[in-house]
């Protein structure tokens, strides 16, 4: 699950010292660890020969000079100013800058060592070929990407965070060359900082678009210099994404059911949420669907029971529940939804042994496999040979 491994930024007017990371002799295999430095530096040679465009991610830029980049991220955490970090090209000189970024941290890249401080980040750095850069994680229970699990199994990836707060000492001690927040604020990343340590935000949980989200990839791509391979991987995202909206585009939507009973209320997505949005791709409808607002509705129970007791889908997406009766048992109130209920889809068939979900792991990076689970529930004929990833079937019992 992700919210237990949200921390968070402060960004901080503190210029980190540019870390020597990522240098060394020569290439390895892996993709995104340590790499060969810059000898001979000419200042009219383009170090960056691939580079990355941003097509539908809203909170991310990179901008490219000929040595370093500029990575801006437009909300490092709610509410916060827009935070921009400079990338220089290992062996490269530190470029002497004004105006906004003069006193933007300055990181060499490609880094070889990161600490994530969301198990979102994984799937990216895997899929780039750069697993073996991560070196901490905030808390290991949760990780499901595989070859991140092997790197903790073998000692190689160390926890870093006590009870969700990241433990300052333990940071300083590990040495990463950059630390990857979640997009949410913590004291613990000020002194980080002062301390030395490069803390980068990744705000991609801000992101209403699930591909979007996905293309956050790049951000992950910069710090690792693998932008060819992050290209490749998001347009081959996006394109089973489109070929799937495409599919569900033909003919009627689905009337579906969102959400359930919480604190009270039925909490709902609304229709221009990040669920909302994946909703109207596959394919369905449901009576808030017209509400662009990006948020969870909080509605009356029985608005909901008037307006969608009659749908033909129900989507929960991670309740806590195993069957019907477990959700009868919570509140009574879910018997009034006996249509829905007759097929009703819980996003748990990926849930690991330590309580994470690769729903909201793999799911983030894969937005065009949680899309066709989606559209497979909602237009079964369409999608009638496929095998499913994140959800599974709710049983009455």
């Amino acid at each position: 699950m992700r919210l237990p491994l949200r921390h968070g930024l402060i960004v901080a007017a503190v210029v980190a010292p540019l870390l020597v990371a990522g240098c060394s002799s020569g290439p390895t295999e892996n993709a995104g660890s340590e790499r060969e430095c810059i000898s001979g530096f000419d200042p009219d040679t383009d170090y960056f020969p691939e580079k990355s465009t941003i097509e539908d991610a809203t909170g991310l830029s990179i901008e490219y000079h000929e040595s370093y980049q500029v990575v801006t991220v437009d909300q490092p955490a709610p509410g916060a100013e827009p935070a921009s970090y400079v990338l220089v090209r290992c062996g490269a000189p530190a470029p002497e800058l004004d105006g906004a970024l003069a006193d933007a941290p300055q990181i060499q890249v490609p880094v070889s060592s990161v600490y994530a401080g969301s198990t979102t980040h994984l799937p990216a750095l895997a899929a780039l070929g750069a697993a073996n850069t991560v070196t901490g994680v905030s808390t290991t229970d949760y990780v499901s990407t595989p070859q991140i699990r092997e790197l903790i199994d073998a000692g190689k990836v160390k926890q870093y965070a006590d009870a969700g707060v990241p433990n300052v000492e333990t940071v300083i001690a590990g040495q990463p060359d950059v630390l990857v927040t979640d997009g949410m604020d913590s004291p613990a990343y000020g002194k980080l900082e002062q301390a030395g340590v490069p803390v980068i935000a990744d705000a991609d949980w801000l992101e209403a678009s699930p591909l979007g989200r996905a293309e956050w990839i790049k951000f992950f791509a910069a710090l690792t210099g693998t932008e060819k391979q992050a290209s490749q991987v998001y347009d081959g995202v996006k394109k089973r994404y489109q070929d799937v909206v495409a599919k569900t585009s033909q003919g009627p939507a689905t009337d579906a059911l969102l959400g359930g009973i919480e604190n009270g209320a039925w909490t709902m997505p609304a229709g221009g949420s990040y669920f909302g949005r994946l909703v109207h791709d596959a394919g369905g409808a449901y009576p808030w669907s017209k509400d662009m607002s990006t948020g969870s509705l909080r509605l009356s129970i029985e608005t909901v029971i008037d307006r969608a007791r009659d749908a033909d889908a129900w989507l929960l997406s991670d309740m806590t529940v195993d069957s019907i009766a477990a959700l009868r048992k919570q509140d009574p109130r879910y018997a009034v939804f006996a249509r829905p209920a007759g097929n009703a889809w819980n996003a748990t068939k990926a849930m690991s042994a330590g309580g994470g979900n690769d729903y909201w792991e793999r799911g983030v990076l894969r937005p065009d496999q949680v899309l066709t689970d989606l559209a497979a529930i909602l237009h079964p004929d369409r999608f009638a040979d496929h095998r499913f990833e994140f959800y599974q079937r709710l049983p009455a019992r």
